[in-house]
């Protein structure tokens, strides 16, 4: 049974969102799109709140929220317990947020990135495993109860 990635966006991340959704199906992957269905305005916390709750539910295990820099989308997904949105414009940034932050959240911006580097920072963060280690300590202290007095 192939992954599922929950995915989400606004107006201003609606054509790349459609964008990687192809990319992630040609490569086997099952997307849950949670919206938004086309380019007319809409505001962007909904989408990252639909998706994040899916994470942090453990629903799913990995998502990606877009909107038109992907600030704002991460900004509301990491207000969810058990969610590390990381906003990422290239390939190194897609690797650490992964190696170094176990970033389950991938969070892009639709009028920032060129639609082929935003494919490329999609292979390296979904193919990149947390390398855990001193990294898992760090992780741990994210979360509010998790950290160190």
């Amino acid at each position: 049974m192939p992954e599922t990635i929950i995915i989400g966006s606004d107006h201003a991340g609606f054509d790349l969102k459609e964008r990687v959704k192809e990319w992630l199906e040609e490569r086997g992957f099952a997307v849950e799109d949670v919206g938004s269905q086309s380019p007319e305005q809409v505001d962007y916390p909904h989408y990252a709140h639909l998706v994040a709750d899916a994470i942090g539910s453990g629903r799913r295990a990995r998502g990606i929220v877009i909107c038109g820099t992907g600030i704002g989308v991460s900004i509301a997904a990491n207000r969810h317990a058990g969610v590390r949105a990381a906003v990422v414009c290239g390939e190194q940034t897609a690797r650490f947020a992964r190696e170094h932050n176990d970033a389950n959240v991938l969070a892009l911006g639709g009028r920032t990135l060129d639609p082929t580097l935003a494919e490329r920072i999609l292979d390296v963060w979904l193919k990149t495993p947390f390398a855990g280690g001193r990294h898992a300590r760090r992780v741990a202290m994210i979360e509010k109860d998790g950290a160190e007095s």
